[in-house]
């Protein structure tokens, strides 16, 4: 089928960036969340973001408006029962996920689209609790999605093909390029890359090296743009320990366990930039210091 409405569950940071991306790509975009001041803070994020891409040339004032003017915001979920696609972006919790897409299930007609954004939770848990496992997908974006390429397509064995292909399809009219890969917990990038930051943590935790030390011999000895523990800053130090608890949980491989310094940093609140702290300390966020964890 042609898609041309689609709907996002969540108006955070993914949800955002997944919503504004859609919008300049031509699609219809109507985005729920569950209270006015968090679809007020989303869309102040999705208007500075479009005025960034202006600001570098990247996308014309016009281009902005259009963009804009295709979006829609709603606290209701029923307002998304005529979309051709709804793609859920709420926090990584199985429980929560589900019950967002029984909802939906009973709203929308049988010919829509699920694809959830988690970077985590098994996609054929959240299908089979709909009536319409065939046509769920999983559909894992990269902050910030209005810059970053890659889109993971995740299958399930209940998967249909004409979906899936619908769904590469819609990728691609987004700009993005899509990675196709099965339903394992961890998908393609974080199998590989969340061993590598816990690694970072546990040669900290055994004095290896400081902080700045080992993310700056990862950028200038390996070529990366930022350091791992910087990197976990940015991703989140709780979204990190959770996506290594439920590879854990499905591997029992050691290089899966989260450290337990990771932990004890959950349990502080240092959960990286949006706490303010994490293994870097963001008072002034330009310029970062390191913080004494052992």
């Amino acid at each position: 089928m042609a898609m041309g409405k689609i709907g996002v569950v969540g108006c955070g940071l993914m949800g955002s960036g997944i919503a504004q991306t859609a919008a300049q790509a031509g699609f219809a975009v109507t985005v729920r969340e569950v209270s006015a001041e968090l679809l007020e803070k989303g869309f102040r994020n999705i208007d500075k973001s479009l005025a960034r891409l202006v600001q570098r040339g990247t996308l014309s004032a016009e281009q902005r408006d259009a963009a804009r003017s295709r979006l829609r915001s709603t606290t209701k979920l029923e307002d998304l029962a005529d979309c051709d696609m709804v793609i859920e972006a709420v926090t990584e919790l199985l429980a929560v996920k589900k019950e967002v897409f029984q909802d939906l299930d009973a709203l929308c007609p049988p010919q829509t689209i699920f694809a959830s954004n988690t970077s985590s939770v098994s996609i054929t848990e959240m299908a089979v609790a709909t009536r319409r496992p065939e046509r769920f997908v999983g559909l894992h974006f990269f902050n910030p999605v209005p810059i970053m390429r890659l889109v993971e397509l995740i299958r399930t064995i209940a998967t249909d093909a004409k979906v899936y292909e619908e769904v590469a399809a819609f990728a691609a009219r987004l700009g993005k390029v899509a990675v196709h890969t099965s339903d394992r917990p961890g998908f393609i990038v974080n199998r590989l890359l969340v061993p590598y930051l816990l690694d970072a943590v546990r040669a900290l935790q055994e004095g290896v090296g400081s902080i700045p030390d080992i993310d700056q011999a990862m950028k200038l000895g390996c070529g990366h743009p930022m350091g791992p523990l910087t990197l976990l800053d940015f991703v989140g130090i709780d979204t990190t320990y959770y996506i290594a608890n439920i590879m854990f949980e499905e591997f029992k491989e050691p290089r899966f366990a989260p450290p337990p310094l990771l932990r004890r940093m959950v349990l502080a609140g240092w959960n990286g930039r949006k706490s303010g702290r994490g293994f870097y300390e963001y008072s002034d966020p330009e310029n970062p210091k390191p913080v004494s964890l052992l």
